[in-house]
C-alpha cells in the first residue's frame, strides 16, 4: 500500500449556516465559538448563562447578538436553529432535556451525559420530540478518522486483534476543582478516557467484556485506570490518568498491517500505515486546523444532518454515545467510583 484513501470529510465551511445558541459560556464554549467564527459558516447568535453579566461579556467578546441571564430564556429563543450545551458533565442531561423540551435541536459537549441511563433519556426525549440530538465527539469528524474508517471497511489490516490508546494529563489537585468533584462528573474517565474508549468503540464496536483496574483520588473520583475491552478475538488496551501525560498515540493492529495515529490521536494529527514494522504510507492533516480549532467540525456535521432533515448524525449516533458511556459505567463500577 503506497497510497491512502482521501478523507471524505466535509469542508468546514460547507453545510447550511445555522443559528446557534451557546448554553454555558465557559472555556470549552469559548474554543467552540472561536472555531465556528474562524473556520466555519455557522452563526453563533445567542448565549445564555446563569449570570447575565457573564453572558453579556461573552457576547461582546464574540460579537454575539443576544445575551440571556438564564438557560430557560435561551432555549425559548425562536431565532435559534440549534443549541450547543457546554456546561459541566453533570448538567448535560438536565440541560439537553430542557432544550429538547423547548423543541430545540441540540449538540451536547462530550460526554453526552455522566451515565448511559442519562444518555438514553436524552435519546428518548429527542426521538419523541422529533428533534436532532448529537454528542460533540469531534474526533469522529476529523479527516484522519475517515481514513481509518475506510481502511477498516476495506479490510486492509486483516483481522483486527489489538487497539491501544491513552489520554492523560496532570490535573489540578485542588479538591474544589471540577475534575476532582464527583458531583460535577469529575474523574479521568469521563473527562479524558471518553476519547480512547470512543476510539476503541469506533474500531471494535461495543465490547463483550470490560476489565478495569485503577486508583481513585482522595475525593473519590477515578484518578487513573487501565481498561481491557474484549470483542471476540480482539482486545483494546486503554489508559487514562489525571497524574501523568502518557504518549498520546493510538494504534490499530491487524493480521496484515497496523495504523498508528499520532501525536495526539483525538485532535488533527498524522497517521502511519505499516506492515511487519515497515512503513507503507503516511498522511498528515494539512487543513490548517490545529488542536481545538477543529471543534467546529462536529458543528458542521450537525448542520449538514439538520439540513438534510435527520434527527441523528449517522457517523456517530446516539446509540454510539450511549454504548461508550455503558463501557465507562462498567469501568467506574469496577473501580468503585460509579
Amino acid at each position: 500500500m503506497s497510497h491512502l484513501p482521501s478523507p471524505r470529510t466535509p469542508d468546514p465551511r460547507s453545510g447550511p449556516a445555522l443559528r446557534w445558541g451557546i448554553l454555558a459560556p465557559g472555556a470549552i464554549a469559548r474554543d467552540f465559538v472561536t472555531s465556528l467564527r474562524t473556520h466555519t459558516a455557522q452563526l453563533p447568535v445567542a448565549v445564555g448563562s446563569r449570570s447575565l453579566e457573564r453572558a453579556r461579556s461573552f457576547a461582546a467578546e464574540f460579537g454575539i447578538e443576544r445575551a440571556y441571564g438564564s438557560y430557560e430564556e435561551l432555549v425559548q429563543d425562536d431565532g435559534l436553529d440549534v443549541v450547543y450545551i457546554a456546561a459541566p458533565h453533570s448538567e448535560h442531561a438536565r440541560l439537553a432535556l430542557l432544550a429538547i423540551g423547548a423543541g430545540k435541536n441540540v449538540l451536547v459537549e462530550k460526554p453526552l451525559a455522566t451515565t448511559a441511563t442519562e444518555a438514553a433519556a436524552i435519546a428518548s426525549a429527542a426521538r419523541e420530540a422529533g428533534v436532532f440530538a448529537m454528542e460533540a465527539m469531534w474526533t469522529r469528524y476529523l479527516p484522519q478518522t475517515d481514513i481509518v474508517r475506510q481502511l477498516l471497511q476495506g479490510g486492509d489490516l486483516g483481522d483486527i486483534r489489538i487497539v491501544t490508546a491513552s489520554f492523560g494529563g496532570t490535573a489540578s489537585t485542588d479538591p474544589a476543582d471540577r475534575i476532582n468533584d464527583p458531583a460535577l462528573g469529575g474523574g479521568a474517565l469521563l473527562d479524558l478516557g471518553v476519547y480512547p474508549v470512543s476510539f476503541a468503540h469506533l474500531v471494535l464496536g461495543a465490547p463483550e467484556r470490560v476489565t478495569a483496574r485503577g486508583y481513585a483520588t482522595a475525593t473519590g473520583v477515578d484518578g487513573q485506570s487501565a481498561l481491557v475491552l474484549e470483542s471476540g478475538s480482539a482486545q483494546a488496551l486503554l489508559h487514562t490518568t489525571l497524574f501523568a501525560a502518557p504518549p498520546a498515540t493510538a494504534v490499530i493492529a491487524g493480521g496484515t498491517g497496523t495504523i498508528t495515529v499520532h501525536p495526539r490521536f483525538w485532535e488533527p494529527a498524522e497517521l502511519t500505515v505499516a506492515r511487519h514494522g515497515h512503513e507503507l504510507a503516511h498522511w498528515k492533516d494539512e487543513s490548517g486546523l490545529i488542536g481545538r480549532g477543529a471543534l467546529g467540525r462536529s458543528a458542521v456535521a450537525a448542520a449538514i444532518a439538520i439540513g438534510e432533515g435527520r434527527t441523528e448524525e449517522p457517523l456517530h449516533t446516539l446509540d454510539d454515545a450511549i454504548a461508550v458511556l455503558g463501557t465507562i459505567d462498567e469501568a467506574r463500577r469496577q473501580l468503585g467510583t460509579f
